[in-house]
């Protein structure tokens, strides 16, 4: 079974849902700390065109790469819908 350390050695792009283009949100502080740190951000949020540098797309489906993690910043609510539309 592999651990949280493991899984984030091993992949190194990561899809932010609902990655927030406010720096005082929590989705923001990650995301910025993991692109400091090597990974490769994809933030997921179809109200921005970019944020930290990276381009935004609108749901998971319309990126056009492989995603290794799935990082969801949503109310738990909505996450449901969204892990059921990735497959």
């Amino acid at each position: 079974m592999s651990t949280e350390a493991d899984i984030l050695n091993s992949c190194k792009v990561v899809a932010i849902v609902g990655l927030s283009p406010k720096q005082e949100r929590p989705s923001y502080w990650v995301g910025s700390y993991l692109k400091e740190h090597g990974y490769k951000i994809i933030p997921v949020n179809p109200q921005a065109q970019e944020i930290i540098g990276e381009k935004c797309y609108p749901d998971l489906s319309s990126i056009p790469e492989e995603v290794d993690v799935v990082d969801i910043f949503r109310n738990s609510d909505d996450v449901l819908p969204i892990v059921g539309r990735s497959h």
